[in-house]
């Protein structure tokens, strides 16, 4: 049996270097965490840490939100804790697995689509919230309490439920099931993937 404990390693941004025009090193990329973090100070500081909120007001207002939200945002890495951000160093699994679902129509499709993930009777979703563009949704849901198959790293089988559960969600909910740059981020499956934090005063937690 994996043991879980519903903690993840946190991450002072930056995700990537930071250089100026001319190309020199300004920040290096934070490899490694701050700290452990319960899902339940994710979900306070989604939903109500003023900062957050501050840096999710500027990451939305920039001209390259990808570039602003590598460089500005804190995150975590749902499967667990790590020493550091690489997969060899893996210390505890969280017991839960990220679903990133991106570029969605609207603000609106992006509500609509987070409500969806918490409510889902199968998924078994802890937190819900939109994504720093506002356009897209992450949810946290559980692992199952099954063995491994025989031989099966525990890494890998995070790996091939995680598969599993996102599948689940392009068939059931992705809008853009044959756009693969769009909707379900199917490269969420990575036990070092990373996930940007940012505010949503209607996150949602069990």
């Amino acid at each position: 049996m994996i043991q879980t404990n519903e903690f993840m390693s946190f991450f002072n941004a930056p995700i990537a270097p930071v250089r100026d025009a001319a190309g020199r090193l300004v920040r290096a990329a934070t490899m490694l965490p701050s700290r452990a973090i319960s899902l339940a100070e994710v979900y306070r500081l989604i939903s109500a840490d003023e900062p957050l909120r501050l840096l999710t007001e500027q990451v939305r207002a920039a001209t390259d939100l990808s570039l602003a939200k590598r460089q500005c945002l804190p995150y975590v890495t749902p499967f667990g804790t790590f020493s550091r951000r690489r997969c060899e160093c893996l210390t505890a699994f969280s017991g839960l697995l990220p679903i990133d679902v991106d570029k969605l129509d609207s603000p609106q499709d992006a509500e609509a689509m987070k409500n969806l993930l918490f409510h889902d009777p199968y998924l078994d979703t802890r937190l819900a919230f939109v994504s720093p563009g506002g356009h897209g949704v992450k949810a946290f849901i559980r692992m199952p309490s099954t063995q491994p198959d025989e031989g099966e790293k525990p890494a890998d089988f995070a790996a091939r439920y995680a598969t599993q559960a996102m599948d689940y969600v392009r068939y059931l909910y992705d809008p853009h099931p044959d756009d693969n740059t769009r909707g379900v981020d199917l490269s969420g499956k990575d036990v070092v993937r990373a996930c940007f934090l940012c505010h949503d005063a209607r996150a949602m937690m069990k």
